[in-house]
């Protein structure tokens, strides 16, 4: 290993960089499992390890035009095992490996503060998430997604479980039962009629579906891959996210920021812009009918985070709303709307993380778990608060934070798509979240505690990585032009 990382130090734009990526998560969970007996020396070896794998993403973004690609194995023609490097793809990796450190940081506050147990256990399947994230964001064709995507719901179906009591136990099996029932039941055999129709499962940018089909084919296969992609979680395929929720705090952020509904929504932008092709789907119409659950599951999921008091539970069908936003782009098939898709991706993944990170921090040190307990928190943890109402901002879609760009390319893309139910929807989606969102800062801030309370702000293990976060928030305002860049060849953005 050590004449490979040589390698990738030398030539970071190397092919070999491609590998290491997957394979840098795989070495942290080893030497979380030696070091399982001295917790300082484990939490460093996975920051460090998480420091490791950023750089050699990040590394990755001034070749990403260079089409390198990586082959392990070759079954058949059209069928193999391997790795390659795209805009699209590199976008995904990079928010898993810049957050994996962060929240690995986090965390070892967070389990200790509440107390959890197995904490080498929980670093170990944690790694292994960020290695099938890896896997799935360098996937060179639909087999390697696949099989990326079926590791992944392993990888986190320890962590939902976590607690290991009956509660933790029934959400788990709805997690997995849901996840690996869609993959394997419509995912794969979407997979393998495309790769009957299409003779390749490889991806290519202009899609490998044209002129394979007809717009009745195209609209069931489409279908297939949107429900079989369970990740994203549309509805009625949705209900393993909320039943997630059982999992320690670090766990939520993980499964809706850094890795697994973010690999859900990426597996639809891939699906859509280099299987089905953007062009395709406009001219066949095949995307059509999806666009309106993608619309329902936004609204009415944003309906049951109103009426949420439970605190993850909101931010957990606030997730589910936030999704369709992108899964509503892509069926729209217009590549500005699906340029905002990618970069809604990344804001909401900086913003839905700083949610859940505040979350857990009030859960730990005030106790408090549901909406109607937060009067007058604000005043005690300002930093955990001002952090929420920045996340706040940014996912309601205002400046000056990310979510402003991402949200303003989903308007736009719509509206020159000509679609005005889908528009009316979007926008009646960033309203709805403003009405399950704002009201938490005014409990925080504008209502006065009921009694003094006995605690002030959350350790600064915990602090620091929220307050991270949300300045990723406003960051995102000032760069989104330098993530959007590499995507303009393959949208073939004006």
């Amino acid at each position: 290993m050590a004449e490979v990382m040589d390698a990738v130090w030398a030539d970071p734009g190397g092919a070999v960089a491609l590998p290491v990526a997957v394979g840098l998560p795989l070495l942290a969970c080893g030497a979380v499992l030696l070091l399982r007996n001295r917790p300082h020396a484990r939490e460093a070896a996975s920051v460090g390890f998480g420091l490791a794998l950023a750089g050699v993403v990040i590394g990755l973004w001034p070749v990403v035009e260079d089409g390198l690609r990586f082959e392990l194995w070759s079954w058949l023609p059209g069928l193999s095992l391997a790795f390659a490097l795209e805009p699209l793809g590199l976008l995904f990796a990079s928010i898993a490996a810049v957050l994996w450190p962060v929240t690995t940081v986090y965390a070892a506050g967070y389990l200790r503060a509440a107390r959890e147990p197995a904490h080498a256990r929980f670093f170990a399947f944690f790694a292994l998430a960020i290695a099938s994230a890896m896997w799935i964001a360098l996937s060179a064709n639909l087999v390697t997604l696949l099989i990326g995507y079926e590791l992944m719901t392993l990888a986190t179906w320890p962590l939902v479980a976590h607690h290991g009591d009956d509660k933790a136990r029934r959400g788990a099996r709805t997690y997995v039962t849901v996840l690996l029932v869609t993959s394997l039941g419509l995912l794969l055999p979407a997979i393998v009629w495309t790769w009957v129709l299409a003779g390749t499962t490889d991806f290519r940018p202009d899609g490998i579906l044209a002129g394979q089909a007809g717009s009745g084919v195209l609209t069931v296969l489409f279908a297939l891959y949107l429900f079989g992609i369970g990740k994203a979680a549309l509805m009625p395929v949705h209900r393993w996210l909320p039943a997630a929720m059982v999992a320690p705090t670090p766990v939520s952020a993980l499964l809706h920021a850094v890795a697994v509904v973010k690999a859900g929504v990426f597996t639809v932008l891939k699906v859509t812009v280099y299987v089905f092709g953007l062009d395709t789907l406009r001219e066949t119409g095949a995307a059509a009918p999806m666009t309106w659950v993608a619309a329902f599951t936004l609204v009415a999921a944003a309906v049951v985070a109103i009426r949420a008091d439970n605190l993850k539970r909101r931010l957990a069908y606030s997730t589910v709303s936030q999704l369709a936003n992108i899964v509503l782009a892509a069926t729209l098939a217009h590549k500005v709307a699906a340029a905002g898709g990618a970069l809604h991706m990344v804001t909401h993944a900086f913003g839905k993380i700083t949610l859940f990170l505040c979350a857990g921090a009030i859960a730990v040190t005030a106790g408090k778990t549901r909406v109607s307990e937060l009067d007058g928190l604000g005043r005690v943890m300002p930093w955990t608060f001002a952090a929420f109402a920045t996340a706040t901002v940014s996912i309601v879609g205002l400046p000056p934070t990310g979510g402003t760009w991402s949200k303003w390319l989903l308007v736009l893309g719509t509206a020159e798509a000509d679609e005005m139910v889908p528009l009316v929807v979007l926008l009646a989606g960033s309203l709805l979240a403003m009405a399950y969102l704002m009201p938490i800062m005014v409990r925080a801030f504008l209502r006065p505690p009921p009694e003094l309370p006995a605690h002030g702000e959350a350790p600064l293990v915990m602090t620091g990585p929220l307050t991270l976060t949300a300045l990723g928030c406003v960051a995102l305002f000032l760069g989104a032009d330098a993530l959007l860049d590499p995507l303009a060849a393959t949208l073939e953005l004006p």
